[in-house]
């Protein structure tokens, strides 16, 4: 045990107290090291037996490496204390560099550094600086970034790249959920819901206000009279989160721009995953992914003008649309389009064959003053999803807020490996996120009044 501790060109001497109490933290430090080693094992095994199967994790799978990864960070926080504490007693300030070690790839690791708080974005300035750390540290015989093996994980390695993977750090996660949810993104426009399992179940009452049976009721009657006694009548819906994924190999050479790689990744995997969600929002099956719109049993499907003309819009189908949104829903409702009918919008009149033609649809600016066009005083926005002119579901009325988005808390979660694609000198990047989406109305709604139903949506039939 060293006694005396050297600082310039004279010696202190230490109380043997602290010694003591300094060998008692070194003993307990040691010891939390092997935990947290232990704890990383586990962990790393439940991944590799999936890899040796050629299964993806189970979502139990994937709680118990969550739960396990909890642990590890715990215990890693400890770690930092007490090497901070041991540094504090013996005055050492700083430590000498340990030897070079070599982990279960082959791949040469000074020293063993415990868990730290990096920041946001895990000690790295940009994606793209993150992204040729992983590069560089995962090649055989390469010297890994201590960040990296301080980077937070979703799952998999932290501390011995055994599957060769790191997670992207939480700021950049972040970006991408906002690019995801941005203007452009139908699912910005529905009801956010979000789970922090893998489904949710969600009692509904659709009973309309007017109705005069079933659920909640409301009688006039006279003085002294009994009051008729009625209950809710709620329905229970459960969504099951669906996966969908981005998988984007890069190869080296690429990787060696940091901003190239930078803007490729913030700005391609969001665009895919953006677009399938639209996709889904507007036509998804509800079968591994959100149940569309044009296949809801509450959306109404408009029926085209006798005699026609296949491929064109009236102003005839644009009022019947409207005519079957439910009143509340239109003041939150838009009209979605596919950018081929906009010439037929640009010449709609409300008579046509009047020789004073007054248009229907205000084109974006000018008159209607808006970033987007109108159409009934309704905002018109162009979507891709949309199908082309003369097919249904080129032209949509909808009220979004009636469309529920279940997510999964955490938002996108992001991995990395080389070796994927090893053989190709590749690295790939992995990219998750869970949703659901519905709309909250099961069925169409009929009037206080009248025998046209109404809904939340409209769309117009095939022509």
């Amino acid at each position: 045990m060293r006694k005396a501790l050297l600082l310039g060109s004279t010696m202190l001497a230490l109380p043997l107290a602290v010694f003591a109490m300094a060998g008692d933290t070194d003993e307990r430090l040691q010891a939390l090291r092997d935990e947290v080693r232990d704890l990383e094992e586990q962990r790393d095994a439940i991944v590799t037996a999936a890899d040796e199967a050629g299964a993806d994790l189970t979502d139990e799978q994937v709680e118990e490496i969550e739960a396990l990864q909890g642990k590890i960070d715990a215990k890693a926080k400890q770690v930092t204390i007490r090497e901070n504490l041991v540094a504090s007693r013996t005055g050492a300030g700083r430590k000498s560099a340990p030897a070079p070690t070599v982990d279960a790839n082959g791949n040469r690791v000074v020293g063993t550094p415990a868990k730290r708080n990096l920041g946001a974005k895990g000690g790295f300035t940009s994606l793209g600086e993150f992204a040729v750390a992983v590069m560089k540290g995962s090649g055989p015989g390469a010297e890994m970034d201590q960040r990296l093996r301080a980077a937070a994980t979703t799952f998999g390695n932290e501390g011995t790249g055994a599957d060769g993977g790191f997670a992207v750090p939480a700021e950049f996660r972040a970006d991408i959920w906002k690019k995801v949810t941005g203007e452009d993104s139908l699912m910005s426009r529905c009801t956010p819901l979000q789970t922090g399992s893998n489904s949710m179940t969600i009692p509904k009452d659709e009973t309309t206000p007017w109705q005069t049976s079933g659920g909640v009721q409301a009688y006039w009657e006279g003085e002294g009279v009994t009051i008729p006694a009625s209950k809710p009548a709620l329905e229970m819906s459960t969504i099951r989160l669906a996966k969908l994924t981005a998988l984007v190999p890069m190869s080296d050479e690429l990787l060696e721009d940091a901003p190239g790689i930078e803007s490729w990744l913030k700005a391609k995997a969001p665009e895919k995953m953006q677009a399938k969600i639209n996709t889904a929002i507007i036509d998804g099956t509800g079968v591994g992914m959100p149940l569309g719109v044009l296949r809801s049993a509450s959306a109404i499907k408009v029926s085209k003008e006798s005699g026609q003309s296949a491929d064109t819009i009236l102003f005839k189908n644009i009022s019947n649309m409207w005519s079957r949104m439910y009143g509340p829903c239109r003041r939150n409702a838009v009209w979605l389009i596919n950018q081929d009918i906009e010439p037929q919008l640009d010449t709609m009149a409300f008579d046509p064959a009047a020789t004073d033609k007054f248009p229907v649809y205000l084109p974006a600016g000018g008159l209607s003053a808006s970033p987007y066009a109108t159409l009934k005083g309704r905002p018109v926005i162009p979507v891709e999803a949309c199908k082309t002119l003369g097919d249904a579901g080129d032209i949509i009325l909808v009220d979004l807020s009636q469309y529920m988005a279940l997510t999964k808390t955490g938002g996108i979660k992001s991995d990395a490996s080389i070796h994927l694609y090893f053989d190709q000198n590749l690295t790939t990047f992995r990219f998750i996120f869970r949703m659901a989406g519905q709309p909250w109305w099961g069925s169409t709604i009929s009037p206080q009044n009248g025998t046209m139903t109404r809904s939340w949506a409209t769309y117009l039939e095939d022509r």
